[in-house]
C-alpha cells in the first residue's frame, strides 16, 4: 500500500476486475470469481512447479491482499486516498510519523502540523483521521492514534503552499508526549 517513486502499475481494483467505485457486493464477487482462479489447490499437482504455477501462487496472495484491504472500509478509504495521489503524479518528499507532527488543540478538533521546506505546512486534523477510522485521543498531555485493525497505512499530505507532499505514516495505538507541542 505505500508507493514508490513509481504509481502502482496493478491496483487492487484491478487484481478482483472491479471498478474504483464498486459496492461491497461487487468487491466480494469480483474476491470470489479471482480467488476461485488462483487458488493453490486449483495448480497442478506435479512435483515440478512451472512458472504459471508459480505465478498463480503469487496472483493468489495479491487476490488475498486486495480483498484485505478492500473489504474493509476503513483501509479502503486510505488506501483510495492513496491512489488518487499517486495518480495525481504525488511522490513524497519524506516518510513522517505521528512523533514528527506538531499538533495544536483547537478544543475539539486536534490538529496536526509537519514544516514544508518551503515554509508553509503539511496538515490534518482529527476528524479528517476519524473519518479515515484512524481516532485521535487527547489524554492529558498524552496523544494516540487508535485503530480498529493493526494494519499500518499511511496518508499522503500536501503541502498549503508548494507541490510537495509527506506521507504520514499511520501505525495503529501509538502514543506520544506532547512535550511544548501542544
Amino acid at each position: 500500500m505505500i508507493f514508490g517513486e513509481r504509481a502502482i502499475e496493478e491496483t487492487h481494483y484491478d487484481i478482483l476486475s472491479v471498478r474504483v467505485d464498486a459496492s461491497y457486493e461487487e468487491i466480494r464477487t469480483g474476491y470470489r470469481s479471482a480467488i476461485l482462479n488462483y487458488h493453490p489447490d486449483k495448480l497442478q499437482n506435479t512435483s515440478e512447479l512451472s512458472d504459471h504455477d508459480h505465478e498463480s501462487g503469487d496472483r493468489f496472495l495479491k487476490v488475498q491482499k486486495a480483498w484485505e484491504i478492500l473489504s474493509n472500509s476503513r483501509s479502503r478509504a486510505v488506501y483510495d486516498s492513496e491512489l488518487r495521489a499517486s495518480r495525481q503524479g504525488m511522490i513524497a518528499a519524506e516518510d513522517v510519523s505521528l512523533e514528527d507532527m506538531m499538533i495544536e488543540d483547537n478544543g475539539e478538533v486536534l490538529d496536526l502540523f509537519y514544516q514544508c521546506r518551503c515554509g508553509d505546512c503539511f496538515s490534518i486534523d482529527s476528524m479528517e483521521l476519524d473519518d479515515m477510522g484512524y481516532t485521535l485521543l487527547k489524554n492529558g498531555n498524552k496523544i494516540s492514534l487508535q485503530s480498529p485493525d493493526t494494519l499500518p497505512a499511511s496518508v499522503i499530505l500536501p503541502c498549503g503552499s508548494c507541490s510537495l507532499h509527506v506521507r504520514l505514516l499511520v501505525n495503529a495505538d501509538i502514543e506520544v508526549t506532547a512535550d511544548g507541542h501542544l
